[in-house]
């Protein structure tokens, strides 16, 4: 069919675009200042002493152990951005009394509320840090070992923490019957593969008593953290955690239930690590997948959901997942279609998508 004139999509003016595009860019220039000065405001402690009680500048800065010039500053700049509320108008700056909202306390400040968002400044603060490593990259073809980016993996641990605090065993697993009923019925062992600082095992654990869940990961720092966490939860005795490969002979066929959460489209080799995962599975044993919930094929211009990910690919992930070589150089944005070639290769016969809604997640569940 040819479409009339009337049909056609009017064509938007180069002008028009140029404009549209630098005012964007301009709004997300005062979003990343913005990012930048939260990252302070956390890094300083400067929001939980704003929890205590409303304050001046000069009261700030001494209960903070900051300069008096850059608290004012950085209060005006949190006011102005609508964070922080002036608890008092004067004319005088140094007279102004500044208060943190509680709902701004609560995402700001609450590491297990949903609405977090204090680990997400520490992202852009991270690549940052590493934007020469990140040039050379590009130019060279190489990666940015995960070791340049100090502070992200901390941040990931923050965001994911209140997400399987409150919705993996409450929502999320519920929606697989059969294997939310084999972890209720007890004696089960699991393997949380690629499990960080452990706050998806520890979950599992909490929620199903009669069960037994190993954490593995090659990442000392985030297992030492995820044992420190499981003693303070009253897990440690269940939830354990490992500095091993996920390969390792002598972990085959010893789990009922394997789970990746969020890691597969940060490996290097990924058909090698699920060739593997699916060897640890005992009979009749299954592997449950959760990563980022992009579209199932390219669309420009993309979701939210594909710009943040496209985002966190292109500075992090991606860098990241070239460092060790060969790599199948996945990236964030990792498409069913792109899974399911991963986990037949490594000879699953399964391959499905659950039906659990999130947002950002997506969740797979691949049978041997």
């Amino acid at each position: 069919m040819t479409a009339t004139a009337q049909d056609r999509a009017p064509i938007e003016a180069p002008a028009d675009r140029s404009t549209a595009l630098a005012e964007r860019l301009l709004e997300s220039l005062i979003a990343t200042n913005e990012l930048a000065a939260v990252w302070l405001g956390l890094e300083l402690g400067l929001y939980a002493e704003l929890r205590n009680g409303a304050a001046t500048p000069g009261e700030l800065a001494g209960r903070a152990g900051i300069d008096e010039r850059y608290a004012r500053e950085w209060l005006e700049h949190q006011a102005v951005a609508g964070v922080l509320d002036v608890a008092g108008a004067s004319d005088d700056a140094r007279a102004r009394r500044y208060a943190l909202p509680a709902a701004h306390a609560e995402v700001l400040l609450d590491p297990d509320s949903l609405a977090t968002m204090a680990p997400m400044p520490a992202f852009v603060v991270s690549a940052g840090r590493t934007f020469p490593a990140l040039v050379d990259a590009f130019r060279s073809g190489r990666g940015v070992d995960w070791t340049a980016y100090a502070g992200v993996s901390e941040a990931q641990e923050g965001a994911n923490r209140p997400l399987f605090r409150h919705l993996l065993t409450q929502e999320w697993l519920p929606q697989v019957p059969d294997v939310h009923a084999r972890l209720q019925e007890g004696g089960a062992r699991v393997a949380d593969v690629a499990t960080g600082s452990g706050w998806s095992a520890i979950a599992l654990g909490r929620a199903y008593p009669g069960i037994e869940v190993d954490g593995l990961d090659l990442d000392a720092d985030a297992i030492a953290r995820a044992r420190r966490y499981a003693e303070q939860e009253g897990v440690a005795d269940r939830v354990r955690f490992h500095v091993v490969d996920a390969g390792d002979p002598s972990l085959e066929g010893r789990y009922d239930l394997v789970t990746v959460f969020e890691a597969i489209h940060d490996l290097s080799r990924p058909i090698e690590v699920l060739r593997a995962v699916r060897g640890l599975l005992a009979p009749g044993g299954t592997v449950i997948v959760m990563d980022e919930n992009v579209a199932e094929a390219f669309e420009a211009p993309g979701s939210d959901v594909d710009r943040l990910m496209y985002g966190y690919s292109v500075l992090v992930c991606l860098p990241n997942g070239l460092a060790e070589q060969p790599s199948a150089g996945t990236g964030t944005v990792m498409r069913p279609s792109t899974l399911r070639g991963y986990a037949e290769a490594a000879g699953f016969s399964g391959f499905s998508i659950l039906p659990i809604e999130h947002e950002s997640f997506r969740f797979y569940r691949l049978d041997p």
